[in-house]
């Protein structure tokens, strides 16, 4: 064979073989091979703290949330669990709901690198610096805590000390907190739906209000934006526009009803079954990868920009959803519907109206309000997202967890790095840590035999941290 063949071939292989990058004027494209490299998930304990009997410290009622600062102490958000939800009684389910975002014995435990208890600070009240309602929680670098406090409208914040400094007025609707390792502010958005789960399957709510007003623009992205404390009210700044998958219209805002309530109800719009979440992470430099989930692409945004500079793919497609899978979702879903308690067949939506009396076009009085639940059709996305969740560790690797065998499953996990390297792939049953650290520091949430929640530390080799 002649020599200018076989150098043809060679070059050949070798980009079939090696990761490719494609530059589209400034945005970079990098294509990962598809066949996995499998990891092991050998992580050294480090400590575990709580007990179903012991110190005060040491018993956990509800774990909300974990952090840690760059000393590598860790901080637990504690509180007591909200009870069981039947959406067959509008009213009890809005005690339920408010007994879970109850401040109620609601504290933040604060332990040392080795395990040993260091603090606890944190108290329900009316006052600045005492919860209310808190919703979201986030630890920065140097050890302050951001809580965002619903019942407030404001954020609260603490020293490194656990000392409260000030709060900072306006709260947007998400929950979600992801600390901006620069300091300063953290990251929110429309990360995830609001779903609850019950044995692996999801639950979504609609809230439908409906009088005589009118409805606001709808929503036409997921954003992610960067809440700022330098001032006395928060300031906002949109970093990434994600993509939103088209929905029905299930919020119709008409009537006397206040700006709180139309902010509240827009939250719960019914996604599709099986939609695409907008998935994201916060990277050592501020920097944020995310993902519409719909497609293996991890999307990479710098600093302070609000554009892509870098798409990280692999060739795995979206399964398409065949009216089997619809089947066994809704079994599934019936299924545990009823071993949890919360009624019958079918999909569940709580629907709000608003009556107003009103006399020469002017209203009369309070407006009257009541609640029925009803069963609506389920709709289904017509693919299974190839992503399930994304988080980032602080040196920068990106965990990618993708959708299991079985529709909304858990799957492999791939290990990656920003600039586009794949690391490799722990198999299904690994667990993604509920928090990063220093020095491959990791935390999970865990429950004993007797469902007693605890907190391990774990400490994650140097080729996945």
């Amino acid at each position: 064979m002649p020599t200018r063949s076989v150098t043809a071939i060679s070059l050949s292989l070798l980009f079939i073989t090696l990761p490719s990058a494609l530059s589209l004027g400034a945005q970079q494209v990098i294509d990962l091979p598809g066949r996995d490299q499998p990891l092991e998930a050998d992580f050294e304990e480090v400590f575990r703290v709580g007990v179903m009997d012991g110190e005060p410290w040491e018993m956990f009622g509800r774990v909300h949330y974990v952090g840690f600062d760059r000393s590598g102490n860790l901080y637990i958000v504690d509180g007591l669990s909200g009870g069981r939800i039947s959406v067959d009684d509008p009213e009890a389910l809005m005690r339920s709901v408010q007994a879970m975002m109850s401040s109620d014995g609601m504290r933040v435990l604060v332990f040392d690198p080795s395990g040993n208890f260091v603090r606890e600070f944190g108290a329900p009240g009316e006052g600045p610096g005492e919860f209310k309602m808190p919703t979201g929680f986030a630890v920065m670098r140097d050890g302050a805590m951001v809580v965002k406090d619903t019942g407030h409208g404001a954020y609260h914040l603490f020293n490194a000390n656990g000392e409260f400094e000030r709060m900072v007025r306006g709260a947007v609707r998400w929950n979600t907190l992801l600390a901006d390792p620069r300091g300063g502010g953290v990251f929110t958005g429309d990360i995830r739906a609001f779903t609850s789960s019950a044995g692996g399957t999801s639950t979504s709510w609609t809230f439908n209000v409906l009088g005589d007003g009118t409805l606001p623009d709808p929503p036409t992205t997921r954003p992610v934006l960067r809440l700022d404390f330098a001032e006395e009210e928060v300031r906002t700044d949109t970093v990434v526009a994600g993509w939103l998958p088209p929905r029905g219209e299930d919020i119709d805002f008409r009537g006397n009803i206040s700006r709180t309530l139309r902010d509240a109800a827009s939250a719960f719009t019914r996604p599709t079954i099986f939609e695409p979440s907008l998935l994201a992470g916060v990277l050592p430099d501020g920097g944020i990868v995310h993902s519409d989930s719909s497609t293996y692409e991890l999307k990479i945004t710098p600093p302070d920009g609000s554009e892509v500079t870098r798409i990280i793919r692999r060739p795995l497609r979206p399964i398409p959803v065949t009216a089997a899978m619809k089947k066994e979702w809704q079994k599934s879903r019936d299924a545990a519907a009823r071993q949890a308690g919360v009624g019958g067949a079918g999909f569940r939506s709580i629907v709000m109206r608003t009556t107003t009396t009103t006399v020469g076009g002017n209203p009369v009085g309070s407006p009257e309000s009541s609640s029925t639940v009803e069963d609506v059709e389920p709709r289904f996305y017509p693919e299974i997202p190839v992503l399930r969740s994304l988080s980032t560790t602080w040196e920068g690797r990106i965990w990618a967890r993708r959708d299991g065998d079985k529709p909304g499953s858990p799957g492999p996990v791939d290990v990656l790095t920003s600039d586009g390297r794949y690391v490799g792939t722990f198999a299904d049953d690994t667990k993604v840590p509920d928090a990063f650290g220093p020095n491959g520091m990791a935390a999970f949430i865990e429950f004993d035999e007797f469902e007693v929640p605890r907190v391990v530390v774990r400490k994650l080799p140097a080729t996945v941290r």
